[in-house]
């Protein structure tokens, strides 16, 4: 569907969502048939009384009138009366016969931030078991690539319902409760096998999965992805080189504060802003993984990236509450399980595809910078404490980042299996 919003215009794919301020004038064409789904807040209430070909203004174009023809619209108005109620209960009546005699098809809609990456490979194996597990019930429609928004907006669209499932770094989600960052605690892990040890830990998984209960989600999956690079215009080799640097973080007060003390100017932001704003010189370089620095072409814009691995990048993977509600009890079973089977597979191909985008970028032209040990040292030196330092003014952050750091030892002492 073509839209118009003011003066941007974009393509919305399946599944896609758009929020029009009131009093904009906005526009679409669609080119197949199509259902859009209006919601309006607060109601209109003109709208309940009028026809609904009658509450849109088109502009007076033949090819408008053709698009007004194929669109069917399928409206979303908090409403009163007789017919309204018997239209819920008729919808409902059909929905629970279905799920009675268990032939009832769920559709999950899943949303990753990068593409040919850990995020949509884990979405991609997990969507096959779970079509297989559930005998078809369960549908699963992986879009990668922020294609349904920004990290932000696939966070709130998972929250609301519009997206059924998302994977993305926890820390993104701080807004909604501060310790859901507390695995982006700089130093915590040394290694991807240790990460994902503390990221199986029972204790760990109650506590990371638990947070959005209040807030519509429902917590199924927690594995760790690869550890963190910073990738620059001009080349980090020595601690003093991050003085003065603006250096893009994920939203996270452990990665914020521990870049200042590098004498870092830390701006938060999402994936799909940071190649343009390191083009346009906004900022200098970002902490990211090496596969999506690979898979977007950061080399041709900053091809230096100084080797810290850290913090580590965790992945978090979150389904609307209402939705998983909704399921009937065997297939909430499924998801619990095939969400912990897949966080546990996607940890050699974790392994494989950061050997692989390392090797990838310096076939490129890209340079692998690693700080000399003295340097590294002390760079770890200096971070290393922030996790602490942040959350003692908190004692819920507190008491979760000591969940996660005794989890460390552990999975230290265990030797890393």
């Amino acid at each position: 569907m073509d839209f118009r919003i003011d003066k941007e215009r974009r393509v919305l794919e399946a599944g896609g969502i758009a929020t029009i301020p009131g009093g904009v004038e906005h526009e679409g064409y669609c080119h197949e048939d199509t259902e859009v789904i209006d919601i309006f807040a607060p109601p209109r209430e003109d709208f309940l009384a009028a026809p609904i070909v009658a509450a849109f203004a088109w502009p007076a174009r033949e090819d408008d009138m053709h698009a007004l023809k194929r669109w069917h619209f399928a409206h979303s108005l908090v409403a009163t009366g007789a017919a309204a109620g018997s239209l819920a209960l008729m919808l409902c009546a059909a929905q629970a016969q279905d799920k009675a005699s268990g032939t009832a098809t769920y559709v999950m809609k899943v949303s990753t931030p990068t593409i040919n990456d850990v995020p949509d490979t884990y979405a991609r194996n997990l969507g096959a078991a779970l079509e297989r597990d559930s005998g078809g019930r369960i549908k699963v429609e992986v879009y990668p690539a922020s294609q349904l928004g920004s990290i932000p907006r696939q966070i709130e669209g998972t929250q609301f319902g519009a997206i059924q499932c998302e994977v993305v770094p926890p820390e993104f989600m701080v807004g909604l409760d501060q310790r859901f960052e507390v695995l982006a605690a700089p130093g915590l892990v040394s290694s991807l096998a240790q990460g994902q040890n503390v990221a199986y830990d029972p204790e760990v998984r109650k506590l990371m999965l638990g947070l959005g209960a209040d807030r519509g989600l429902h917590g199924v999956g927690l594995f760790m992805a690869e550890s963190a690079v910073v990738v620059t215009k001009n080349p980090i080799r020595r601690i003093g080189d991050f003085k003065g640097k603006k250096i893009r973080i994920f939203a996270s007060k452990f990665q914020s504060e521990a870049f200042e003390r590098l004498g870092v100017t830390p701006v938060a932001m999402t994936l799909g802003d940071v190649l343009p704003a390191i083009q346009q010189g906004t900022i200098d370089g970002a902490i990211s993984g090496m596969g999506p620095i690979t898979h977007m072409h950061f080399v041709d814009t900053a091809k230096y990236v100084t080797m810290t691995n850290q913090p580590a990048i965790f992945l978090i993977v979150e389904v609307n509450k209402k939705w998983y509600d909704s399921l009937p009890k065997d297939l909430q079973e499924i998801v619990e399980r095939d969400t912990l089977q897949e966080s546990v597979a996607i940890r050699q191909f974790a392994i494989d595809h950061r050997n692989k985008a390392e090797a990838a970028y310096t076939a490129s032209g890209g340079e692998e910078i690693k700080l000399p040990p003295d340097e590294l040292s002390s760079f770890l030196k200096t971070i290393s404490s922030v996790g602490g330092d942040v959350s003692k003014s908190n004692p819920q952050l507190a008491a979760a980042y000591r969940v996660v750091t005794e989890a460390a030892a552990r999975a230290q002492q265990g030797g890393n299996k």
